[in-house]
């Protein structure tokens, strides 16, 4: 028999909105107006959507990217001073809890896995997740001077603050900033030099293997409407570098990076079996989550116990396949988070899948092609992951989430098959102290003498100005952040050769410490 109080996901949603890509920013919907858009197109598909709303007891916002700790360049934060509020002011519901999350790209799968826990626990009956980012908006109008007039009156102030759950940790150190590691194209690179050392290829051949890899994504991106570059590019077009498509951080060009700058949606609702039932939500709506886990390696990059590897993903993993008492054998679709090449590469050497799976590695296009990097992609991934499970009802998939650095990580095992017994979610908290306990190299801030490459990168901006960035190990093992000097032969020396495992001088200075090779 089926326990009432099992939580289910029974509407979603997701919209594109193309206007700033058109040139038409005063058509533009703001960030609240795209929340009311997705959570109505996920109210309709539970079927009852008037009931659903009356019954809402928690609207759940997941952060706007521009709101996020740290710097965030020209864009405005909290133009919006409540937003899950504001929305369910929108909707006519009246929640008893409007909740705002943390920053980062775990987190609407965390939000699924938190929201059912609560509804498994009694203390939530029918919940609203939503989210949306809108940096190709908002850029724009900055670029062209155009007012966009957003947050005015009760959509921007409804006239209290939100309830905010979730890990708000800054994803850096103060020492890694200073090596410019907080932002995610030059820190990402440095766990895809690791892997390449790992596998055994020269930069050269690695960055052919690169374009393989993605070009499936672009794939699938093609055939996706909901995707921001529905374009399919080869191989040799994402690993060429060209005027269009650059390096940016060694050894990904412009079409291995994640799309920051657009204007995306998408929301889901969940409820418990019994609501569901009382409210006449149709059986054919229902996905279950069959299995679930939560966890953040060592958190600051330059911590790590190494940079090819995730313990974290390996145990949200094993918690997620032992919950739903299945393996990865049993999945017909799989989402693997995938913001850069090295996010996914990890992803499958910890859960134990090929890079060539022939389900393939993502159901959206991923976040170069699909779009959505920020805090909501996966939100879209869930949405899809809903309709391919509804479209072959008793077939299982995955979805995975990360968050800052290859840091914070959620996963999800989906299906319409119902979920057997109790259902019952680890505490994150008992498992999370064994990663945190792991061994791992000491950090020295000032290093001086001889040391070891342990992983780099080579940063190229917008201007062409490229700087060099080494994580290194001394000779007693502990390791450092240096730069390199900046001269052109030595960066692209970088960029050619292979400098894993090159031995050389690191010395203290203001403001960073320098590398020369030997």
């Amino acid at each position: 028999m089926l326990d009432p109080r099992t939580p289910i996901l029974v509407g979603g949603g997701q919209f594109t909105q193309r206007t700033a890509r058109e040139g038409k920013l005063a058509e533009s919907l703001s960030p609240i107006a795209m929340l009311e858009k997705v959570a109505r197109l996920a109210l309709a598909d539970t079927g009852k959507a008037d009931a659903v709303t009356r019954a809402l007891d928690t609207v759940a916002i997941v952060r706007f990217t521009a709101d996020s700790p740290g710097d965030q360049g020209r864009l405005p934060k909290r133009m919006f001073r409540n937003p899950p509020l504001s929305l369910a002011g929108k909707l006519g519901a009246k929640p008893r809890h409007a909740v705002y999350t943390a920053t980062g790209g775990n987190t609407p799968q965390w939000l699924v896995n938190r929201t059912a826990e609560q509804i498994a626990n009694g203390e939530c009956n029918a919940a609203l997740l939503a989210g949306a980012e809108y940096i190709a908006t908002i850029l724009g109008a900055m670029k062209q001077g155009f007012n966009l007039n957003w947050g005015q009156g009760e959509e921007g102030d409804p006239g209290r603050d939100p309830e905010e759950i979730g890990e708000q940790r800054a994803g850096t150190t103060e020492h890694e900033r200073a090596y410019k590691l907080n932002f995610p194209v030059n820190a990402y690179p440095l766990f895809e030099n690791a892997l390449r050392d790992q596998a055994g290829r020269s930069p050269e051949a690695h960055l052919k293997w690169l374009g393989e890899f993605f070009s499936p994504f672009s794939k699938v991106a093609s055939e996706n409407p909901h995707a921001w570059f529905p374009t399919y590019r080869s191989p040799a077009e994402i690993s060429t570098p060209s005027e269009k498509n650059r390096f940016v951080g060694f050894p990904y060009t412009k079409y291995l990076n994640a799309v920051i700058e657009v204007d995306m949606a998408a929301a889901v609702v969940m409820t418990s079996v019994a609501k569901a039932r009382e409210l006449g939500i149709p059986e054919s709506k229902w996905v279950f989550l069959h299995g679930c886990g939560d966890a953040s390696d060592i958190w600051f990059v330059s911590e790590r116990v190494n940079y090819h590897s995730s313990p974290a993903i390996r145990t949200i993993g094993q918690k997620a396949f032992s919950m739903a008492r299945k393996t990865v054998s049993d999945l017909a679709f799989i989402d693997l988070y995938s913001c850069f090449p090295s996010a996914v590469e990890i992803g499958c050497r910890e859960l134990g899948i090929a890079p060539n799976d022939l389900r393939g590695l993502t159901i959206t296009g991923g976040l170069p092609y699909f779009g959505g990097a920020g805090n909501n992609y996966v939100m879209h991934s869930i949405v899809t992951m809903m309709d391919k499970l509804r479209a072959a009802p008793g077939k299982f998939g995955l979805c995975t989430a990360n968050g800052w650095y290859v840091t914070k990580h959620s996963a999800g095992i989906y299906s319409t098959t119902p979920f057997e017994g109790r259902w019952q979610r680890e505490d994150p908290k008992s498992y999370q102290k064994d990663i945190d306990a792991m061994p791992h190299p000491e950090l020295v801030e000032k290093p001086n003498g001889r040391g070891k490459i342990e992983t780099y990168t080579v940063v190229t901006d917008r201007k062409a100005k490229r700087f060099g960035i080494v994580v290194g190990r001394l000779e007693d093992g502990r390791r450092f952040l240096a730069n390199t000097l900046d001269d052109n032969q030595t960066l692209h020396w970088m960029m050619r050769e292979e400098v894993l495992g090159h031995v050389g001088t690191v010395t203290a200075d203001t403001p960073t410490n320098q590398f020369r090779f030997a």
